[in-house]
């Protein structure tokens, strides 16, 4: 199998959680989750292949619908401790590829899992992969959040330069979010005219789809870069509840390779769920005391309100120069996190662009880039690599 292969086990008891690992200690890359936790953790995982212990309430058939069509090429494998042939066939009709009873047949999981990984690469040679550029699978896009917990900070011109060189550097479908939805941001980067916002997926909240979604966005002039404009209303944002963010977010990363969302500062129910949903989180801070001490707030309300961070959350140094009260050398020996990028300040090159309303980047391998333009391609670039 694959050492990249993602296996998620769905499972409610520590004594069936600990056999697993046992069975599948010889696979780098498996996580555990509940049955009760598994659709809020299903897209940031993006598992190639779901184990499911059947739950005590009987809800395995259910379970498995769900991930099918939240996974359209995922392989679902079930497990269950009694042999049910009435069960059997509701699983394998639901989407299942193999079910297995415990103990009894444990020790043939590993040899059904090798023979399973053959079987979705069999698929993905079927469908064929681009003969240029870097390749990339339906249905498991990245979601990367921009937050800060201090205005100011630079994050909307970070999230859009990130997703500007993302689109102009890659063959990546890349779709940008703009969820200040207040008082928006992101189309004073663009120029874009907000003739559509995300407020009109509302309606289709339910049934929300990748037609819905191209059907709303807007476009910039040169890099085609989709977008998602913010309703700039504050009435209108108070009507949108976290379950339209979070169908949002998974439809989006269905239909794109990558999913880029501009967050306010401000913590409510609505930012929580698009950082609950991330995959990745850049929080952008300045050199100075009161970022570092705003920095350190936040940690303590993400811990307070249980988002982890653990291998998802790195720093970008904005507005880096001679004159900072910090230097990044004093950062590093301030906060835990990894730096993940350093962008200079260049607020005559920035400036001009804001005013003319144009992207730090319009081309590909563009030569004339601004230092904070060239930085920011750099740092795609390693995401790219």
């Amino acid at each position: 199998m694959n050492p990249d292969t993602k296996i998620l086990v769905v499972a409610d008891y520590d004594s069936i959680k600990s056999m697993l690992s046992e069975a599948l200690s010889q696979y780098g890359n498996v996580q555990f989750t509940s049955s009760r936790e598994v659709k809020k953790e299903i897209d940031r995982i993006a598992p190639d292949v779901v184990l499911i212990v059947q739950p005590e309430d009987g809800s395995g058939v259910e379970l498995v619908q769900y991930i099918q069509g939240e996974l359209p090429e995922g392989l679902v494998i079930f497990l269950t401790e009694r042999q049910d042939f009435g069960l059997l066939r509701d699983i394998v009709r639901a989407g299942a590829i193999e079910y297995i009873v415990m103990p009894d047949e444990l020790a043939l999981l590993t040899d059904r899992l090798e023979k399973i990984a053959e079987l979705g690469e069999q698929r993905q040679r079927k469908k064929g992969t681009p003969s240029s550029g870097k390749a990339f699978v339906r249905g498991r896009g990245k979601v990367y959040s921009f937050y800060s917990g201090k205005g100011g900070s630079g994050r909307t011109q970070l999230a859009t330069g990130f997703a500007q060189a993302l689109k102009l550097e890659s063959t990546a479908r890349v779709l940008l979010i703009d969820l200040n939805l207040q008082y928006g941001g992101v189309e004073t980067f663009f120029s874009l005219d907000k003739s559509r916002t995300l407020a009109d997926l509302v309606p289709v909240m339910n049934e929300m789809n990748e037609n819905h979604i191209r059907n709303v966005s807007l476009r910039e002039t040169h890099s085609k870069l989709e977008v998602l404009a913010s309703p700039r209303d504050a009435e209108t944002a108070e009507n949108m509840s976290e379950e339209f963010i979070t169908r949002l977010i998974r439809a989006s990363r269905r239909s794109y390779d990558f999913v880029i969302i501009d967050l306010p500062t401000y913590m409510n129910e609505l930012t929580y769920t698009a950082l609950e949903e991330s995959d990745f989180i850049y929080y952008v801070m300045n050199l100075d005391t009161p970022s570092v001490q705003i920095y350190r707030l936040t940690e303590e309300l993400f811990r307070r309100l249980r988002i982890d961070t653990e291998g998802r959350l790195e720093v970008v140094v904005n507005q880096v120069g001679r004159d900072n009260e910090l230097t990044v050398s004093d950062l590093k020996g301030l906060i835990q996190a990894p730096i993940a990028a350093e962008i200079s300040r260049d607020h005559k090159g920035i400036q001009a662009a804001v005013n003319l309303g144009l992207p730090l980047q319009r081309e590909a391998n563009e030569k004339k880039l601004i230092p904070a333009a060239k930085e920011i391609r750099k740092w795609v670039l390693t995401k790219l690599s």
